[in-house]
């Protein structure tokens, strides 16, 4: 096995549920790589649409993708996933249209897996299945936290706590105000007072659909979060 042989294995080892949960032979990763084939997106296009035949499931390698829904007024996001999520899986699973579109907001690269070829695949290796399903279960237990984390939140408390949420390592949140309004589903107005009044107390500086998070200690403390101490 080659070097970039190994690295790909080992990426999908680690992309499906805990890394301690029910290790992966290297028939099981074979298997798994076998399933499936990388594809490269740039900005603005998809993975997938709204309503198109669900035939795979998509795991991010790298890059940013905005999950929407088509309304009369335009499209509304409703997510956004970075690398290691696992997008697609439940239509697939179903065998149901994807209810969603899947947009690529920098480039992406993911790894496609076929529905043809996964199906059989998790019935001859359980392991990969428990992997998938421990995997999606978090994901699940992830979105559910972060509902119940945002009810009966002011738009202010709930426009700091996406912000914390969807701060990347470099301390930036590439939505726009549009964006994180459709996100939360208020209103364009109401988000953009929020996020003036935390430019206003130092908190972020905005510019072209990028928010630079400053200071996030106000930010967790609107949000009602135990405030991070530097060290």
């Amino acid at each position: 096995m080659d070097t970039a042989e190994y690295q790909h294995f080992a990426w999908l080892a680690r992309s499906f549920g805990r890394t301690d949960y029910l290790p992966l032979t290297p028939a099981d990763l074979e298997a798994l790589a076998d399933a499936g084939s990388y594809v490269d997106k740039y900005p603005g296009t998809h993975l997938f649409k709204e309503g198109e035949e669900s035939n795979a499931a998509f795991v991010i390698q790298r890059g940013e993708v905005e999950l929407y829904r088509s309304r009369s007024s335009g499209r509304r996001v409703v997510g956004r996933v970075r690398p290691g999520a696992v997008i697609g899986d439940i239509a697939m699973f179903q065998g149901q249209p994807y209810v969603s579109g899947a947009r690529a907001i920098t480039r992406v690269r993911a790894f496609r897996l076929e529905r043809s070829r996964l199906l059989p695949l998790l019935i001859e290796h359980p392991v990969i299945a428990m992997r998938w399903l421990v995997a999606g279960l978090s994901q699940l237990e992830a979105t559910q936290q972060r509902v119940i984390r945002l009810m009966h939140r002011t738009v202010r408390e709930q426009v700091a706590e996406v912000l914390l949420d969807e701060t990347d390592d470099y301390g930036e949140v590439h939505l726009s105000q549009s964006s994180l309004a459709d996100l939360l589903g208020a209103s364009r107005q109401s988000v953009n007072e929020a996020l003036a009044s935390f430019k206003s107390s130092g908190a972020i500086e905005t510019g072209y659909r990028v928010i630079q998070v400053k200071d996030p200690a106000i930010l967790e403390k609107v949000a009602g979060r135990a405030v991070s101490v530097p060290t």
